[in-house]
């Protein structure tokens, strides 16, 4: 006598499913309806950082790099946004393409030269070269490893992309917040310099922000592994 298994169909996944994916579109739409307008009228004296002195290249590459990060903050969205690429596998292999060719690698490359010649000081140079690094890094390995169909571990390692491409968010925030606490010391631990102050919230958001959101992407990444395995486990 023998025995058939009937394979249960898969789940709908929807929208619903993860309801953060809303407030995480309307934070990276506001964010980029505020920051990017100033670099589209290819005027340098709006943009958002102060370029150094006799450097042409400086202001041009900025844009640049403003734009290919839009591109990847966009479509990073998409690509960690399970409905999306439960429904729509070729459109998800197609944004996946255009995040990292059209904006996480020429947006990370163009960090690196924008971190070597930013005017805040040495401290936001490492943390915007180490930060460029490793998004540079962590793109690339998932690239390599959707390749060599690895798609579990490739979506760990593009989780951690999207982290790093997102870091620009909480920098700013961070950044506000460091400028407020910071401030009252001006006259004592900064002996009068609102420059050195405002250096060094800068180089607070720069190094927290990128950390704390890679912690916290791998914690989530961690309880995952447990339900992942009950559902291998449970798959006749």
């Amino acid at each position: 006598m023998t025995y058939t298994v009937s394979k249960q169909p898969a789940a709908k996944t929807t929208w619903l499913d993860r309801p953060w994916i809303v407030p995480l579109l309307l934070v990276v739409v506001a964010f980029l309806a505020f920051s990017v307008p100033p670099y589209l009228t290819l005027d340098p004296a709006q943009s958002r950082l102060r370029p150094p002195d006799h450097n042409a290249v400086y202001y041009p590459a900025l844009v640049a790099h403003v734009l290919f990060g839009t591109v990847a903050m966009t479509t990073a969205c998409f690509q960690i946004w399970p409905a999306f690429r439960a429904r729509y596998r070729r459109g998800h292999r197609i944004t996946g393409r255009i995040y990292v060719f059209a904006g996480a690698l020429p947006a990370g490359l163009l960090g690196l030269y924008i971190g070597w010649h930013t005017a805040a000081g040495p401290s936001v140079r490492v943390a915007n070269l180490v930060g460029s690094a490793l998004w540079l890094t962590v793109t690339l390995t998932g690239l390599r490893l959707a390749r060599q169909r690895r798609y579990g571990e490739h979506r760990r390692w593009m989780a951690r992309s999207f982290a790093l491409s997102m870091s620009i968010v909480l920098s700013r925030v961070v950044d506000v917040v460091a400028t407020i606490v910071l401030t009252p010391q001006v006259d004592t631990t900064f002996r009068g310099s609102e420059d050195l102050m405002r250096y060094s919230a800068a180089s607070i958001g720069v190094w927290l922000s990128p950390l704390l959101l890679l912690l916290l992407t791998d914690w989530l990444l961690e309880r995952r592994k447990p339900r992942q395995a009950a559902t291998a486990r449970s798959e006749p």
